[in-house]
């Protein structure tokens, strides 16, 4: 790995671990994230896997939080969920001068399901 993909690395993952920087990543393309973001409260953000290449690094993110609001229809459980959320980043000179994100919201709806 280049000194650049470390330090852009570095910097993605610092933005990510930094609790102040974290409504960054609230921030995504998908139309149903304000949904999803009312539905799970107490959000805690933690880094799985990251890959830079140049410019470019991928940032695989776990988010756990409580199923505390409706969510595609699924009322409120109390439990803690889990949902997985890939963030694209482009750092130049070590700074993030763009992102974007995806939940992975076909992993979350199954732990929505009411228990038998």
């Amino acid at each position: 790995m280049s000194i650049i993909e470390q330090t852009n690395r570095a910097v993605v993952t610092a933005l990510i671990e930094d609790s102040v920087n974290r409504k960054a990543l609230e921030n995504t393309d998908q139309w149903i994230t304000a949904q999803l973001l009312e539905a799970i409260s107490d959000r805690q953000y933690a880094v799985q896997d990251v890959l830079a290449q140049e410019e470019k690094v991928i940032a695989r993110i776990s988010v756990t939080g409580t199923h505390s609001g409706m969510f595609a229809g699924h009322a409120a459980t109390g439990r803690s969920v889990t949902i997985t959320q890939f963030r694209e980043f482009h750092v130049v000179d070590g700074e993030i001068r763009a992102h974007r994100g995806w939940f992975d919201t076909s992993a979350l709806l199954p732990q929505l399901q009411p228990q038998s």
